[in-house]
């Protein structure tokens, strides 16, 4: 008639859970039932995070035995009572369970001057009643304040109340129940038996004043699950006598006390009734009454009354999330803890930004804090381990959240970019200036004597390089990506090949010079063209090649900064990127041995020396550019070539035509032929 002791089990576990009691103390019998119940609940609190502070094993009534270790026993008790860690209590017992647990905790504290500091959260079981015996009614169940009880469920009965409070003694001399429980609860006796000193019971004693720990008013679960199996066996003999009365119509000898208690189980299994309150009442297939128990809380008073006021439900039957309820608005708590709702912890809570830190030893309830690695965060008390966050967020500076990344890439907006795209532009506007002053004198001596066509495309290459540093600027997209190496590489080889062009004419035309010298032939555009038009041809090849098989691509870096996430162009290939590079440099090195060993050469506009710096330039510029370049991320990594392509294209533009613009325009006396004459003579 009492709803599967495993629903119990699992109440107590959502009831812990609810409030996050993780070190509770355990008050049990000493019996098969208390083992039983231990074995089960430990279980139960190693499967969702709880450990039990300390397990004490009680009498279940005292005996004679027990007053030579009763020192020692209330020692045992007194230590877990004062235990300042475990402030969550389960006792699992009977009424007599707690008249022994009171009776322990007044001969420790005989005063009851400790009651306050004994400050706990009982939680009770289904077959434990707050009933005192009556020498124990002084004492009083003030201990108890704030206690959590499971109940069986239980519903005022119409009426049940006025009965209790006209019940006498004496309306049935053969039931000696009523007068033994009458003596016992008023502290009195009656006529046929009386004593000296105690007081004469008259029958007429009111049961509503006896205090509620010595008898409750109310219906309680056991009443009620009474009452009902009244009626349950009241329906199973009314369906075994219609069964009877059908299939034995002329059976006039079968009585119903001639039964058997094992023969109304069958009949007992398909009840199904409302009882007076409403309430249905069946059974399971297990046999198991249906429904589930109330969850009560103990409200005392100072004269020693109290109230079971319901504040929850358990009810396995009910929908997910809804089997268990109880209602904290409700509660009272001891009144130590002035209506705070207790701890019940082996230690702090470790708070978000830290994980549990086993603590050798102890139980896994008992642990440290230690702060999370450095990448990972924790969002949640008590976390066992902190995590990384997804790869588009970071963890804040106190590692309790993840805050998005932002994206970067080297943009017109920022300053860096505008210093880059200004310079650029500034370098560009005077390259157009120098070609403009080269056209417009293209007739001097200075301009003619140095291969005019080749300066020109020289001009318009180094025009062409300044520009291309601008598609490095900006956010990265499928074009700009296609076309930002190769343009570079491509452009630059021009320019170089240019360079080489120049100084391999100017040998050419010292050795074409001599008498009978068979260089004279290779002297011409043809030649000039030939070096450019081949230089670049192949530089266009690699950069075809590595378009064809791994272009550049746009990417997301999200890994190199912890902040943010980088958008950049992935190269596809670094070999084939390096091979750009490696090229213009060989074309680089190359002009620049031609030039060092042209640099004597006897000629007033002998470009071989200003050549020879400018390689210079150029060669110092891309060496460095590989370690800064390998050395650096994200946007600063796109400024350093940026940069290296601004420096190395204004090396070039400087060193050959700075000399040259300065004669054209400051010192035309020199820009001459005779000029020119007098320096080979």
């Amino acid at each position: 008639m009492v709803p599967n002791e495993a629903h119990q089990y699992m109440a107590i576990i959502s009831l812990l859970q609810h409030f996050g009691w993780t070190w509770v103390g355990l008050f049990v019998t000493d019996d098969y039932g208390g083992e039983k119940f231990l074995q089960v609940l430990e279980h139960l609190f190693y499967q969702h995070g709880i450990c039990s502070a300390f397990t004490q094993r009680m009498e279940k009534a005292a005996h004679s035995d027990m007053l030579i270790e009763l020192y020692g026993i209330l020692e045992s008790y007194y230590v877990g009572l004062t235990n300042d860690k475990a402030n969550a209590f389960i006792v699992y017992g009977d009424s007599q369970t707690l008249t022994w647990l009171r009776t322990v905790i007044f001969l420790r504290d005989p005063g009851n001057k400790e009651s306050t500091s004994f400050r706990k959260v009982w939680i009770m079981t289904t077959q434990i009643d707050f009933v005192l015996p009556s020498y124990q009614k002084v004492w009083g169940l003030e201990l108890f304040q704030g206690a959590i009880s499971f109940t069986i469920h239980s519903k005022e009965l119409l009426k049940f109340n006025d009965f209790l409070q006209i019940i006498k003694p004496y309306w049935n001399p053969a039931d000696g129940f009523l007068k033994d429980f009458w003596e016992q609860a008023f502290d009195c006796t009656f006529p046929d038996l009386l004593m000296q000193d105690i007081e004469t019971c008259t029958g007429e004693e009111k049961l509503e004043c006896l205090p509620g720990h010595l008898f409750e008013m109310g219906m309680t679960g056991h009443s009620y699950s009474i009452h009902n199996a009244v009626f349950v066996v009241a329906h199973a003999l009314h369906a075994i006598y219609s069964f009877r009365s059908k299939h034995r119509a002329g059976d006039k000898r079968f009585q119903l006390q001639d039964l058997q208690p094992w023969q109304l189980h069958y009949f007992l299994q398909g009840i199904l009734f409302n009882n007076s309150e409403g309430e249905t009442v069946s059974f399971n297939e297990k046999r198991e009454l249906r429904g589930g128990f109330d969850i009560t809380n103990m409200i005392t008073f100072q004269n020693k009354s109290f109230l079971q006021m319901k504040v929850g439900r358990v009810d396995p039957d009910a929908l997910e999330g809804e089997a268990f309820v109880i209602h904290e608005d409700l509660l009272v708590w001891h009144r130590g803890f002035n209506q705070v709702i207790p701890l019940s912890l082996c230690n702090d809570h470790c708070h978000p930004g830290n994980q549990k830190k086993k603590k050798e030893g102890e139980k896994f309830c008992c642990y440290g804090c230690a702060p999370c690695p450095e990448g990972e965060i924790s969002n949640q008390d008590d976390m066992n381990d902190c995590f990384r966050c997804p790869k588009a967020q970071y963890p804040n500076k106190n590692k309790t959240a993840c805050i998005e990344k932002t994206m970067t890439f080297l943009s017109y907006e920022e300053p860096l970019g505008i210093s880059l795209a200004s310079v650029a532009l500034s370098f560009f506007l005077i390259t157009a200036l120098v070609l403009g002053i080269f056209i417009k004198y293209r007739d001097t001596p200075i301009v003619k004597a140095n291969n005019r066509d080749l300066t020109y495309s020289l001009l318009v290459s180094l025009l062409l390089c300044f520009l291309s540093s601008l598609l490095f600027l900006g956010e990265p997209s499928k074009v700009s990506c296609l076309l930002r190496q190769p343009t570079f590489g491509i452009i630059f080889s021009v320019a170089v090949s240019c360079v080489l062009a120049k100084t391999i004419t100017v040998v050419l035309a010292f050795l074409a010079t001599k008498p009978g010298s068979s260089m004279r032939k290779w002297v011409g555009k043809r030649l000039t063209n030939s070096i450019v038009f081949s230089c670049s041809l192949i530089q266009t090849i690699i950069c075809t090649v590595w378009l064809m098989t791994c272009p550049p691509f746009p990417d997301l870096d999200m890994h190199s900064l912890t902040e943010e996430i980088i958008v950049q162009c992935n190269e596809g290939s670094v070999t084939m990127f390096y091979c750009v590079l490696g090229y213009m440099g060989l074309l680089a090195i190359s002009s620049f041995i031609a030039a060092f060993a042209a640099r004597k050469l006897p000629d007033s506009f002998n470009e071989a020396k200003f050549i020879t710096f400018s390689m210079l330039l150029f060669c110092s510029v891309w060496l460095s550019f590989f370690p800064a370049y390998l050395s650096t991320s994200g946007k600063y990594m796109v400024a350093v070539e940026i940069f290296s392509i601004l420096a190395s294209s204004a090396g070039l533009l400087g060193c050959i035509f700075a000399p040259k613009c300065y004669i054209i325009i400051l010192r035309p006396e020199l820009n001459n032929r005779e000029q020119l004459i007098r320096k080979k003579n």
